[in-house]
C-alpha cells in the first residue's frame, strides 16, 4: 500500500492535580474550546471535551504522525497554561501528572460520546476515582493506587 491510513479514536481522562475543584463554571466551555484547538492544530481531530470540577473527559481521533504522549502532553501543556490566565483561577493550577487514555472502536464510538456529554449528571453520584478505576478495570489494566491519584 503506497498510502499510509489511520483512524484511532482515543478516551483521554486526566484530574487536577490533587482532584482540587478547580475547573469552575466560567471557564469551562472556554477551556473546552481552547483544548480542541490545541488538538485540532495536532491534526488530531476532536469529537467531544467535557469536563467537571476536578477532572476532563476527551474524545479524539489521534493523527497518524504523533504518539499519544505527545499528544496528552501538549494537550495538558497548553490548556495549563491558559487556565492559569483566566479570572479566578489560581496561578498554582495543574493538572495530574499522569492521564489514562483507552482505545476504542468505532461501534463504540457513539457510546463513549454519550457518556462524556453526560458527565455532570454521571458525577452527581460518582467520583473521579470510582469512574478511573473502573475505567481502569474494564480495559485490563493494571494500576497501583499508590501512584494513580496525585
Amino acid at each position: 500500500m503506497s498510502q499510509s491510513l489511520a483512524k484511532v479514536y482515543l478516551h483521554l481522562v486526566f484530574s487536577t492535580k490533587y482532584r482540587l475543584p478547580l475547573i469552575i463554571d466560567e471557564v469551562r466551555d472556554p477551556l473546552h474550546r481552547y483544548m480542541a484547538t490545541v488538538l485540532n492544530n495536532l491534526k488530531c481531530h476532536t469529537h467531544i471535551i467535557n469536563s467537571v470540577e476536578d477532572h476532563a473527559h476527551v474524545f479524539f481521533e489521534l493523527a497518524r504522525t504523533i504518539a499519544i504522549s505527545d499528544a496528552v502532553e501538549d494537550l495538558k501543556k497548553s490548556s495549563s497554561k491558559w487556565i492559569k490566565t483566566q479570572p479566578g483561577i489560581p496561578q498554582t493550577f495543574a493538572w495530574q501528572g499522569g492521564y489514562g487514555v483507552f482505545s476504542v472502536s468505532e461501534s463504540g464510538a457513539q457510546r463513549v460520546y454519550n457518556y462524556i456529554a453526560n458527565q455532570q449528571q454521571h458525577h452527581c453520584k460518582d467520583t473521579f476515582q470510582h469512574e478511573l478505576r473502573t475505567l481502569l478495570e474494564k480495559h485490563k489494566i493494571p494500576y497501583d493506587e499508590r501512584y494513580v491519584w496525585d
